[in-house]
C-alpha cells in the first residue's frame, strides 16, 4: 500500500504525539529523540513529527511511501521521461530508516518517493535536504550544512 507522507515541525514532541494519537486513534509506529512517525491506515498517511528542526507548526517535507525499490525506480523513470528534476538516493539513512528514494523537485516543493529497506537505530538527517530547499544537491542527506 502506498501512502502520502506529511512531515511536520513540532515544538513539543510529547504533546504532538499525544494530540495525533487521539486524533487518528493510533499510537506512533516509531519514536526516537526528536522524532516520531505514525503509520495510519485510515486515511492512508505516514505522519512524521520532527522536533527542533524548523518553526513549530510548519511543514518539514512531503512525500509518498511505497512498498518497493521497483516502485521508486518507476517514479525515477517517469520523472525522467517528463523532464522533471530529480535527486536519487540509494540506501541512505533518513528518518531513522535505511531508504531508497528519489526527490522530484517541483516549482515550490520537492516530493520524496521512498521505500524503507530497514530500520536504523540512529539518524542525523533531520535537517531539510538541499533539493527541498531548491539548491543543488551536496551528495548527502543532511543539507548544505552537513550532518550534525
Amino acid at each position: 500500500m502506498s501512502r502520502v507522507q506529511l512531515a511536520l515541525n513540532v515544538g513539543d514532541l510529547d504533546q504532538a504525539i499525544l494530540f495525533y494519537t487521539k486524533m487518528f486513534g493510533v499510537g506512533p509506529a516509531k519514536v526516537r529523540e526528536g522524532y516520531a512517525n505514525f503509520a495510519i491506515a485510515d486515511p492512508p498517511l505516514k505522519l512524521v513529527l520532527i522536533a527542533g528542526h524548523g518553526e513549530p507548526g510548519t511543514m518539514n517535507h512531503v512525500g509518498v511511501e511505497v512498498e518497493s525499490t521497483d516502485e521508486v525506480s518507476a517514479k525515477i523513470q517517469q520523472a525522467e521521461s517528463l523532464g522533471l528534476p530529480i535527486d536519487v538516493q540509494e540506501s541512505t539513512t533518513c528518518c531513522f530508516a535505511v531508504q531508497d528514494k528519489v526527490w522530484v523537485k517541483g516549482n515550490e516543493v520537492a516530493w520524496e518517493w521512498y521505500t524503507v529497506l530497514e530500520d536504523a537505530p540512529t539518524d542525523t538527517s533531520l535537517k531539510p535536504m538541499p533539493i527541498m530547499l531548491g539548491v543543488p544537491s551536496t551528495g548527502n542527506c543532511c543539507g548544505p550544512e552537513g550532518c550534525s
